[in-house]
């Protein structure tokens, strides 16, 4: 079965960081691309980075971009986000997913259980 795990989420002060993680399971991960999505109270889900199944191409949403780093370990199924400089605004469950094409991130795959950010002083 398909798992994605996601992981680092926490209390954090705004201008502080925060590394995610999302380990994969039960797909040829080095086949898909992976995108990080996140979800404020009230709002709809939005896509906020996506890094192709190599890794050589990332793309951002424009709210974190410059702030915000996505890669991936092929080695070892994870795909990671690193917040840097985060913003009350950024407060969310943080989601990974798989997708086939780098151009459209659709999500593939079921969603996991996310890892809650709240950016808060």
């Amino acid at each position: 079965q398909v798992r994605l795990v996601e992981s680092g989420g926490t209390l954090v002060q705004p201008g502080g960081s925060l590394r995610l993680s999302c380990a994969a399971s039960g797909f040829t991960f080095s086949g898909f691309v992976m995108s990080w999505y996140r979800q404020a109270p009230g709002k709809e889900r939005e896509l906020v980075a996506t890094i192709n199944s190599t890794g050589g191409r990332t793309k951002y949403a424009e709210s974190v971009k410059g702030r915000f780093t996505i890669s991936r370990d092929n080695d070892k199924n994870t795909v990671f986000l690193q917040m840097n400089s985060l913003k009350p605004e950024d407060t969310a469950v943080y989601y990974c997913n798989a997708g086939q094409f780098f151009s459209q991130a659709r999500p593939l795959m079921n969603w996991g259980q996310g890892t809650q950010v709240t950016v808060s002083s």
